[in-house]
């Protein structure tokens, strides 16, 4: 794949000495990542800082204090990737983008100051919202895109209205700290409000009708005010400015100055990393939340729950099934076995853990031999669940080995994620491919295999898979320097994919029989998600 063939040294250091470098950085669940690369998309160099929200109050957060230590934790990283690779000093990068996890909630007022923590896409708590404004808009609002945020802050009649002058995503709310600009790519705004593909703005008549739900709630208040304006990739969403160029990196060696592309959330990234941007295309996402996103041929014919509508970054219809429960639980259990191992005096490196783990999967029974596992850390919408309680259950007769423990994880992942995509299915919807990517990927074949069962589909999984949104997200950069004469998807295929190379597994019969077999008995004991939410306590 053209975007991770070695490059020669002395290319590198000029792209970097000379400043023609795309920078892309994501604030993920888990990590906050940023990745170098040259206009075309070949990484120079990558950078990387963790972290976690917080439950605080009962609502799922980051602190943007935690926001801005984190990126400047990463651009360090990154600094020393660069120096290390290439004996260079990153001082200035030529286009540069920036994308986080989509939807939630960040109130601000008049000074842009915080009013109340920032709700993440993870909170549940917009359920009377959600479903008043999909019966008023015959469009599927989920819960935590941002308007049903702003909707239940006003059915609850929260103080900090009186004060709200805007709202935006967390993509959004960085774009603006390091530009001054009110922005969001048109992918990302698709996750706040209904977008027209037509106009590749806010729908005009979802809008009014939402503004007579406010003013018979609370007169005076207009939505569209509120909301960021809409670009699409390939347009210029600003230049980095001096107190963006210091947030990123506060020992002032990146100068300000560069282009920045339109921002953007984790789903439209990880479309353009695995250039699923055209219809018949689609991906899937494996981190702390699971989704697949489907370009579409045509409208969906109906509303449906599991199914929510948004865009590519340049504004074409998306089927999105998204799922709050991702990787985490696989993540705890490799943890656990982890220290196992350290405790018997055999410390081992986390990848190899996880390694060993997916082989021992590989042989399992198909259907995990009756055991069962629930990933539920939050809720989860298209299951019906308002939290959640990891789980895993069998019956005495189960056979409980390794192998089978870890193969119900992985069904348990996958497992919301292929209810939705039944659905998908029945709208009479079709996919060639699905590409997948995530860091469950890293290790080859049995995650992919064991998807592949769960959607029914062929899942291919490039040189790129453990990467993804970073990396998607400096090609939309790259892209703004393309744009006046290559659509995004010739761009993708003529300069970054050209010689792209993926490995593609077709379903297993025998692995999509077990499989069936696991989600109708997973399925049946959603049951015991539920008595679980009501008898354990957080």
């Amino acid at each position: 794949m053209k975007g991770w063939e070695p490059m020669p040294h002395d290319d590198a250091r000029s792209v970097i000495a000379e400043g023609r470098a795309a920078l892309g950085i994501e604030l993920g669940s888990t990590r906050i990542k940023a990745v170098l690369t040259t206009p075309d998309g070949v990484v120079l160099a990558s950078g990387a800082h963790a972290w976690e929200n917080d439950l605080v109050d009962g609502v799922w957060t980051y602190p943007l204090d935690a926001v801005r230590t984190g990126l400047a934790a990463c651009v360090t990283d990154l600094h020393a990737d660069v120096t290390r690779r290439h004996g260079e000093t990153l001082r200035r990068v030529a286009t540069l983008g920036l994308s986080a996890m989509m939807h939630g909630y960040l109130a601000l007022d008049a000074d842009g100051e915080l009013l109340v923590p920032f709700r993440t896409w993870r909170n549940t708590s917009t359920g009377p919202a959600a479903a008043e404004l999909t019966e008023a808009l015959s469009f599927n609002v989920p819960l935590r895109w941002s308007v049903a945020h702003l909707y239940q802050a006003v059915l609850d009649d929260e103080p900090h209205l009186s004060r709200l002058a805007s709202l935006t995503t967390l993509a959004g709310w960085v774009h603006t700290q390091l530009t001054g600009r009110t922005v969001l790519g048109v992918g990302d705004a698709s996750g706040v409000f209904p977008v027209d593909p037509a106009t590749r703005d806010y729908d005009a008549a979802m809008l009014a009708r939402v503004d007579e739900l406010l003013e018979a709630r609370r007169p005076g208040l207009r939505l569209r005010p509120l909301l960021p304006d809409v670009l699409v990739a390939g347009q210029e969403a600003g230049r980095l400015s001096e107190a963006g160029a210091a947030m990123l990196d506060p020992s002032g060696t990146l100068e300000p100055g560069a282009r920045l592309c339109p921002p953007e959330g984790d789903a439209g990234t990880g479309m353009v990393a695995t250039q699923a941007v055209a219809p018949r295309t689609g991906n899937v996402s494996v981190g702390t939340s699971i989704f697949a996103m489907v370009v579409l041929e045509r409208p969906l014919a109906r509303v449906h729950h599991e199914l929510d509508v948004v865009t590519t970054p340049v504004g074409d219809l998306v089927a999105m099934v998204h799922c709050n429960n991702g990787a985490s639980e696989v993540g705890a259990w490799a943890a656990v076995f982890g220290r196992f191992a350290e405790a018997l005096g055999h410390p081992t490196e986390a990848d190899a853990v996880f390694g060993a783990l997916l082989a021992e999967a590989a042989d399992a029974e198909a259907d995990a031999g009756g055991v069962l596992a629930y990933n539920n850390l939050s809720g989860e919408p298209i299951t019906g669940l308002d939290a959640g309680r990891p789980l895993v259950a069998r019956t005495p007769g189960a056979d409980f080995t390794l192998g089978n423990l870890v193969r119900a994880q992985l069904h348990g992942a996958f497992a919301t994620l292929s209810v939705g995509m039944r659905v998908l299915e029945a709208e009479g919807v079709e996919v060639d491919t699905l590409f997948a990517h995530g860091g469950m990927f890293r290790t080859a074949g049995v995650a992919q295999r064991l998807l592949a069962a769960a959607v029914g589909a062929p899942v291919a999984v490039a040189a790129t898979a453990s990467e993804g949104g970073p990396w998607g997200m400096a090609l939309l950069a790259a892209y703004l320097d393309a744009a006046d004469e290559q659509s995004l998807g010739e761009f993708l295929a003529t300069r970054v994919f050209a010689d792209a190379a993926a490995e593609v597994v077709e379903p297993d019969p025998d692995d999509v029989a077990g499989y069936a077999a696991y989600l109708e008995r997973w399925t049946a004991g959603l049951a015991l998600q539920r008595t679980a939410v009501e008898v354990m306590d957080r």
